[in-house]
């Protein structure tokens, strides 16, 4: 909560500055009101937390505090939030909470679209560290609130060899080799691979996991049977869309990582509307 609550006052410097001047100089200090957060169109809402925090940080003295919860699905016109509080510093956080909301919303709402388009398949979907900077633990629990999953959260907690650092290595049996060697037993070591050809000399070299990016759907469907009998774990990555997932999917590999998930989702239309009390 501390995390939060300092990323969310950073937030509301950024959008204050030096004070809120309409707000000062048209509200009465001693006003209250009632808030509603409206949706204005169909989602999944992520981050009530987020929302909530805004106002805590400006000491809006929230009361009454209703909300769905997160993960929760809602239709055009649904409340998804109610409380009252002081008007002041409801207006003045107003914008940074919805930012914040509609941000994370769209995320929830998208990672939902494409969980249904795989709907039925053994497969789990994967968000990337393609992350807005200081939102990532937000917009990967924004990810699952939607039905996905989440993939390494940092370079600290997972193996995954890349093309720029196979060609720093030298290779990919080069980069396996050091990677395996400067790993402990119980870390698996992933490796990208373009081609069949790469995929073999990955297999060779030891790989627990492999990543197929930006193979065409025959090219998966055929690395994923060459990896049945080697036991790797197979992802597929590059390009994914609400078009194509389903049939990278129905090719049989076990996680499909979406950068878009996070960097490209559309944020939620919803509405801040208050009445005076």
């Amino acid at each position: 909560m501390q995390e939060l609550k300092a990323l969310v006052r950073a937030a509301l410097a950024e959008g204050i500055g030096q004070g809120d001047i309409t707000t000062n100089a048209t509200i009465r200090p001693d006003s209250r009101c009632q808030a509603w957060l409206i949706a204005k169109q169909d989602g999944i809402l992520s981050s009530t937390k987020a929302f909530r925090a805004v106002f805590d940080c400006l000491d809006a003295d929230i009361h009454d505090w209703k909300a769905i919860h997160d993960g929760a699905s809602f239709e055009r016109g649904d409340r998804l939030i109610e409380f009252q509080g002081w008007t002041a510093p409801i207006l003045t956080g107003e914008r940074v909470a919805l930012n914040f909301i509609q941000h994370l919303t769209g995320i929830a709402t998208f990672a939902g679209e494409f969980r249904k388009a795989v709907e039925g398949l053994p497969v789990r979907l994967c968000d990337t560290r393609k992350t807005t900077p200081l939102l990532r633990k937000l917009e990967k629990e924004a990810v699952v609130h939607g039905g996905c999953t989440n993939h390494r959260y940092a370079l600290f907690d997972g193996v995954l060899i890349k093309e720029n650092h196979i060609t720093g290595a030298g290779g990919i049996r080069p980069a396996l080799e050091r990677a395996i060697k400067g790993t402990h037993h119980l870390m698996k070591v992933g490796i990208e691979v373009t081609n069949i050809d790469e995929l073999h000399e990955a297999i060779a070299g030891g790989a627990d996991a492999v990543l197929l990016d930006n193979m065409s759907v025959e090219m998966i469907g055929e690395a994923v049977k060459i990896c049945e009998d080697a036991n790797v774990v197979v992802e597929a990555s590059g390009n994914i869309t609400m078009e194509n997932v389903r049939a990278v999917a129905e090719a049989g590999v076990h996680l499909i990582s979406i950068g878009a998930l996070t960097h490209s989702a559309p944020a939620v239309d919803l509405s801040l509307i208050i009445k005076n009390v």
